[in-house]
């Protein structure tokens, strides 16, 4: 009898560890099976311990006596690091339940796929995939192996499927719920995407006049009248800024190779303060502030809360009208919430349920989520409908955040156009002032050498 260290999931979701002793690893795995586990690693615990050593010639070590695949089961990841984009596997879902759907059996759907997919990290898992059903592994065993392109969303919602013996059906929805999920995300930033480059390209001419072309006007005004004490004070303080600006942004130093510009100041005080707030917001505390700014902060606050809403409640009601229980249903939709905030008033959600109580009050106390949606998943508990009213309510907000992205970028563009005016007008306006001074100086002496 040998022994073996495995990593498998819960029925509800949970990652669980442990050993084994058993006469072979087919053997391990059946046993998992029968402890109602879903099996991700499976390692032989000789081999385990030979790693962990990294000695010279171990597998560890990547030495000569290395024997591939000796004695141990591993997830391998195609293209370490690398991954599927949500909009090709969204295609993918989709054709594979139209096929599913039209009779053909799953390892043929995954070959006629997998010869025709152009992704090669994707094509790769689909032999993978293919391999896995041919060795007598379930579907949703074969894509528990690839954690980095299938989320558990995508895995215990075709464990289900698998359960209840409606697999197209589960695949069918998934792949509903993934095209609603990238509709709703190209929406938003393709509605982000004007009034940002917009402010990019206005940045960025206003930084040239400030740092290039102002001060080349201030050479002139010195010379004209005479030194910075003739100027009107508006020209003066804007001068200021431009001189700050470039002092402290772009340094040419004429040593520095022929003059060549590098950052300054300004510069490095940005790159320091960027640092700083992703470290910052990588931190527990930190990253629930920010999350909590995010669905708090002006404009695109209630755009943010209306997204994460009917993220919640798309993802919950398709776990749960898929057949995935409601405790795991919770334990998933709190790990992709996306929003800390969120992901706490899910758990929450989780503990009052797991005491038998209901989901309404911890939904209701969490301050995140509207009066409108507290009743209707009120509602919806107590007429038995919960999955139906909770993708009634998705829907709902789906169109909200299409007003509402709407509603804010038709309010962003006469707000840019008033800003860039003011901001350009204010520059061409103090350039102005010494010339229209000048004249008027011109003007007076003509004058008086007239009179006399």
């Amino acid at each position: 009898m040998a022994k073996f260290n495995y990593v498998a999931m819960d029925s509800t979701g949970k990652e669980t560890k442990g050993v084994l002793e058993v006469g072979s690893q087919a053997e391990a795995l059946n046993r998992l099976k029968e402890m109602g586990f879903l099996p991700t690693k499976v390692t032989e615990a000789a081999a385990a311990k030979s790693e962990g050593k990294g000695a010279k010639g171990s597998p560890a070590a990547g030495g000569k006596g290395q024997k591939k695949g000796a004695g141990q089961i591993n997830i391998k990841i195609p293209g370490f690091g690398g991954k599927v984009k949500a909009k090709v596997l969204c295609t993918f879902t989709r054709q594979l339940a139209t096929l599913v759907e039209a009779g053909l059996p799953l390892l043929r759907g995954l070959r006629v796929l997998e010869k025709q997919e152009r992704n090669p990290l994707l094509k790769k898992i689909l032999g993978d995939l293919s391999l896995s059903i041919e060795g007598g592994s379930t579907f949703s065993e074969g894509l528990a192996q690839h954690p980095k392109v299938f989320n558990r969303l995508f895995i215990n919602m075709v464990k289900a499927g698998e359960l209840g013996g409606v697999l197209e059906v589960v695949l069918k929805r998934l792949a509903e719920f993934m095209e609603k999920a990238e509709k709703i995300k190209g929406k938003v930033v393709a509605a982000m995407f004007y009034p940002i480059a917009v402010m990019v390209v206005a940045v960025g001419i206003v930084a040239l006049l400030m740092i290039v072309v102002v001060p080349k006007f201030k050479m002139i005004f010195a010379d004209l009248l005479g030194g910075d004490a003739g100027m009107p004070e508006f020209t003066l303080f804007v001068l200021k800024i431009s001189e700050t600006l470039k002092d402290n942004t772009v340094i040419f130093p004429d040593w520095f190779f022929g003059g060549m510009p590098f950052p300054g100041q300004v510069v490095w005080g940005i790159a320091i303060f960027v640092i700083t707030f992703k470290f910052a917001i990588k931190t527990k505390k930190g990253m629930w502030y920010f999350d909590k700014f995010k669905l708090n902060m002006p404009a695109l606050g209630p755009v943010i809360s209306k997204v994460a809403i009917a993220r919640f409640t798309r993802t919950l009601g398709t776990l749960v009208q898929s057949g995935v229980p409601i405790l795991q249903a919770l334990n998933i939709v709190r790990e992709t919430a996306g929003n800390v905030v969120v992901a706490k008033a899910v758990q929450d959600i989780h503990e009052s349920v797991k005491e038998g109580e209901t989901i309404t009050a911890p939904l209701e106390k969490s301050g995140v989520f509207p009066p409108m949606v507290v009743s209707m998943v009120d509602v919806g508990e107590q007429t038995g409908a919960l999955p139906e009213m909770l993708l009634k309510i998705s829907d709902n907000y789906d169109e909200e955040v299409d007003n509402a992205v709407s509603a804010m970028t038709s309010l962003l563009e006469p707000i840019m156009i008033v800003f860039l005016a003011v901001v350009v007008g204010s520059i061409v306006i103090a350039m102005f002032l010494p010339l229209i001074k000048l004249m008027e100086t011109l003007g007076g002496d003509a004058g008086g050498g007239g009179d006399s």
